[in-house]
C-alpha cells in the first residue's frame, strides 16, 4: 500500500477542460491514483457552483459544507471531484455511534514478543490530519455534541490537534482537506423529514469558510443519469418511460413542499426504481416495492394520481387494507 505521507501534488488540472465550467481556475492534483482514491464515474453529472466550492476546497484549503436533501449526492460530488484530482478521500459517517475515541483514538491492548501490551491506536481523524487527505464528514448534523467538539478544533485553517493522553501536538499535513455534507444546514429537524439531526453550534459553523446547496437536477439531466446506470433502458420506449418516472418524481418533490406528502421520490430512488424494473419487468409492481409501501396509507391516493397522470395508468394503492380502522375483522 503507498505511503500516503510521501505524497505531494506533482501537477495542476484546467477546471474548464476537465469539469466543463467556464473558469481560468486551476487545481493541484496527484499523479499517482492510490488506494483511498473514489473511482471515476462517468455519469456523474456536476453542479457548477458546487463544483468550484469543492475545487476551492482543495485548492485554497477551505472549509466546505454541503447542504441538500437526501439523494442529491452530496458526498458522491466531493468525492467524484477527488477522484479527478487523484486525491485519497476518505468518508466518516456521523451517526449516533460514532464516539469522541473513535474520531481521537484509544488504548487498544496487543501482543508484542508474546506480551500483552497496551499501546494507543489513532482516531481516523489524527490519521487524516498528517496525510494529504480528504476527509467528508457525512450527516454533520447528527453528530453528538463531543463529537463535533473535536472536529472544531481542526476547523481552523491552521488547526493543529492536540492528543492529550500522548501529550503531542499534531499539525496538519500541507494537503490535508475537510469537507462536510447535511440536510438540515445546523437548524434541527424543523420539517420533521430527519430525525436524530442536531441544532449545531453556531461558532462552529462560522467556522466553514464556504457553504453550498445541492439541490436535485433538471429532469433532462436526471433521466441521463438514471439512463446511465440502468443502460437495458437505452430505447425509444424506455427513455419515453424514465422521463415519466422523473417526472412522476418532481410531482413527490414538489407535494412534500406544500405539505401534500410526508416523503418524497430522490434520484436515488428513481435510479432503484428502474433498477427494480428490470428485476421484476413490471413498472406498477417496482413501483410499490420501491416507493408507495413507504409512504403513509393516507397519502397513497395522491400518489396514485401522480402516477395516472405521468403514465396513464390506474394505480392500486391498497390504501384500504393498511389502514386498521377500516378493516373488517370476522370472529
Amino acid at each position: 500500500m503507498t505511503d500516503l505521507t510521501q505524497l505531494q501534488p506533482t501537477r495542476t488540472i484546467s477546471v474548464r477542460e476537465v469539469f466543463g465550467i467556464d473558469t481560468d481556475m486551476r487545481v493541484p492534483a496527484f499523479e499517482a491514483h492510490t488506494d483511498h482514491v473514489p473511482e471515476v464515474d462517468e455519469a456523474y453529472r456536476f453542479n457548477p457552483q458546487v463544483t468550484l466550492a469543492i475545487l476551492a476546497g482543495f485548492a485554497h484549503n477551505r472549509r466546505v459544507v454541503i447542504q441538500g436533501l437526501h439523494g442529491t449526492g452530496k458526498s458522491t460530488h466531493i468525492e467524484q471531484v477527488a477522484a479527478r484530482l487523484n486525491w485519497p478521500c476518505v468518508r466518516v459517517n456521523l451517526d449516533g455511534h460514532i464516539s469522541r475515541l473513535d474520531l481521537v483514538g484509544k488504548d487498544v491492548i496487543t501482543l508484542q514478543d508474546g506480551q500483552q501490551v497496551t499501546e494507543f491506536q489513532e482516531g481516523i481523524l489524527p490519521w487524516s490530519l498528517q496525510r494529504p487527505v480528504a476527509i467528508v464528514f457525512d450527516e454533520y448534523d447528527a453528530g453528538r455534541p463531543d463529537v463535533m467538539f473535536v472536529i472544531q478544533r481542526v476547523l481552523e485553517r491552521e488547526g493543529s490537534f492536540t492528543l492529550l493522553d500522548q501529550k503531542r501536538v499534531i499539525h496538519p499535513h500541507p494537503h490535508f482537506r475537510l469537507f462536510a455534507t447535511m440536510n438540515t444546514l445546523g437548524q434541527g429537524n424543523l420539517s420533521g423529514l430527519y430525525h436524530g439531526t442536531q441544532m449545531l453550534n453556531h461558532a462552529q459553523l462560522d467556522r466553514w469558510n464556504l457553504v453550498t446547496t445541492l439541490n436535485y437536477l433538471a429532469p433532462a439531466e436526471e433521466a441521463a443519469i438514471v439512463l446511465a446506470r440502468v443502460p437495458e433502458l437505452d430505447t425509444p420506449q424506455g427513455r419515453h418511460q424514465i422521463d415519466a418516472m422523473v417526472a412522476l418524481a418532481n410531482l413527490t418533490r414538489k407535494g412534500f413542499g406544500v405539505g401534500d406528502l410526508s416523503l418524497l421520490m430522490s434520484p436515488r430512488t428513481v435510479i432503484t426504481w428502474a433498477e427494480n424494473v428490470q428485476i421484476f419487468h413490471d413498472l406498477k409492481l417496482a413501483f410499490e416495492l420501491t416507493f408507495l409501501n413507504k409512504c403513509e396509507p393516507a397519502e397513497r391516493t395522491i400518489v396514485a394520481e401522480y402516477f395516472q397522470r405521468c403514465f396513464g395508468q390506474e394505480l392500486t394503492t391498497n390504501a384500504h387494507a393498511a389502514d386498521p380502522a377500516l378493516q373488517v375483522h370476522v370472529g
